[in-house]
């Protein structure tokens, strides 16, 4: 029990530096476990996030925006599709779905976006789920396209407090402007179940009442935004795009969906580089921390190490004494690292959420989350060598010479 014992009291002894060297240990092991787990769940999660459709058909421009509208409902729109284009490709063989949506309105803030009833009903979000309203609430009806009915997405009720047979003023714009008021009201008929997909951020309403709301251009009353496409074999995803983009130029088709997100995160795979070279020189700084502090102690300790030689203890006792110490504190680093952990991707997660509709799962595993802590604790040990070897040739006789 000696060595531990040494260890224990040294750590004790200089509890203060301890502690401040293990802050910045759990700050750099948190940072980096969160930095890594935020990029692997976030790509992930998002190039798998379809709404349950293949490809979007849309205004003659960028793919990614296309998308990002339509099945995130982030970006604006990049112009309208006719009825007509509606129509010819909800009848064409190779498509199994097609549901128009469209958008322009808000309700403070947050995106109304009209659709059909379709959307509902036979669409499966995910595989094997489709859209449920929570007890006491229903879809609007199928056979009142003119209803002045919504039904509300989970995190967009919860944020704006809606509830089954409140009412509501929309907002012209996709950005909530006071003095853009409509006098169309509209009652919330349901509320979502939850999805933890962009459908969650947006109060849904019939198409035809978002088309002919007023205050919007009579002309292009039929217009739609995008259509929402279900493909009824994979191939027929590069048919239609040789169709609509490469011999077509009008429109734009917009597959598969989840290699479009997947391009958008390539293009950002800088910023994620930047976070985690700024993870790994904290880690390098918490490193050198342990270092600093453990051999600026030596100085003090010399002579209680000298004691310990004269009482019988080994150079390599007193070597494997100082590493261990190292070790230990990036050890109690480590341990505090996954509170930061917890607490740093829980706020990344929310905010994620509130932006997108996408929820990260904070308890997911990743080989990351153990070789994080184990390499911060190599680190801290490697840290603490150079003060060992310093230790390991303390001079016994001169350090306990009396002082004259």
């Amino acid at each position: 029990m000696t060595l531990p014992l040494i260890i224990y009291r040294s750590l004790r002894q200089h509890a203060l530096s301890t502690v401040v060297t293990a802050g910045s240990i759990a700050l750099a092991c948190g940072l980096l476990m969160c930095v890594w787990m935020v990029k692997t769940q976030s790509q992930t999660v998002f190039t798998q996030t379809t709404s349950g459709f293949d490809a979007v058909l849309g205004a003659r421009g960028s793919k990614l925006q296309l998308v990002l509208n339509a099945i995130f409902h982030l970006e604006a729109s990049p112009g309208n599709v006719a009825w007509a284009d509606y129509e010819m490709i909800k009848r064409h063989p190779a498509v199994k779905t097609a549901i128009p949506i469209a958008v322009g309105d808000n309700l403070r803030g947050y995106r109304l976006v009209g659709t059909l009833p379709e959307l509902f009903t036979t669409v499966e979000y995910a595989p094997g789920k489709k859209f449920a309203v929570r007890p006491g609430g229903r879809f609007f009806a199928a056979d009142k396209p003119d209803a002045k009915e919504a039904v509300a997405g989970a995190f967009a009720a919860q944020r704006l407090g809606l509830k089954v047979g409140d009412t509501f003023h929309p907002f012209h714009g996709l950005a909530f402007d006071a003095n853009s008021q409509h006098p169309d009201v509209y009652t919330v008929v349901g509320i979502l179940a939850p999805t933890n997909t962009p459908a969650d951020r947006v109060v849904w309403i019939p198409l035809h009442g978002l088309q002919t709301m007023s205050g919007h251009d009579a002309r292009a009353a039929t217009d739609v935004s995008a259509v929402l496409i279900q493909l009824r074999a994979p191939s027929a995803g590069f048919m239609l795009d040789l169709m609509y983009n490469k011999q077509g130029n009008r429109l734009t088709f917009a597959y598969p969906v989840g290699a479009i997100i997947a391009e958008l995160f390539g293009k950002i795979a800088w910023f994620d580089q930047v976070l985690t070279l700024v993870a790994y020189l904290v880690a390098l700084v918490a490193a050198g921390s342990v270092l600093a502090s453990i051999y600026n102690s030596m100085s003090a300790r010399q002579r209680d190490l000298a004691i310990l030689r004269a009482l019988g203890a080994r150079r390599r006792t007193i070597f494997g004494a100082v590493v261990a110490e190292a070790a230990c504190i990036g050890a109690l680093g480590a341990a505090a690292g996954f509170a930061i952990y917890l607490a740093l991707l829980a706020g990344v997660a929310d905010v994620i959420r509130a932006q997108t509709g996408v929820v990260l799962d904070l308890t997911a595993r990743h080989p990351v989350l153990w070789i994080c802590p184990l390499a911060m604790i190599a680190l801290c040990a490697l840290g603490g060598v150079v003060p060992a070897f310093k230790a390991y040739r303390t001079p016994v006789a001169e350090t306990l010479a009396p002082l004259s």
